[in-house]
């Protein structure tokens, strides 16, 4: 369990570093166009236009994939969190009372 989620950070953070390298480009790119259009005939600026949408949606393709990414590595966390309380109730209610009794002292100590 704990090597699975280990592997899944893995590929969140790699999907992390592709989408701030894609969003750069992006960026990039739409720098390099403004100072183009400037210049630029109505066809010119059309592909250019199709380019940037181009782009733009291969970047909202890597979000939704991020998300979705993400999105899994909540639902396992919470699915492995679930199925440990359920497996260990009373360890679960024993640290919920040593939490409270610290909470209680630090709050009485004022």
């Amino acid at each position: 369990m704990t090597t699975e989620l280990i592997a899944r950070q893995g590929t969140v953070e790699g999907s992390k570093q592709a989408l701030v390298k894609d969003l750069k480009g992006i960026v990039g790119d739409a720098e390099g166009l403004l100072k183009e259009v400037a210049n630029s005939t109505v066809e010119e600026f059309t592909s250019a236009r199709a380019k940037v949408a181009a782009k733009l949606g291969e970047a909202k393709s890597g979000f939704d994939d991020a998300r979705i990414m993400a999105t899994q590595k909540a639902r396992f966390a919470a699915d492995a969190t679930n199925g440990y309380v359920r497996e260990n109730p009373w360890k679960i209610i024993g640290v919920a009372a040593a939490a409270g009794l610290i909470t209680g002292y630090l709050c009485n100590r004022r």
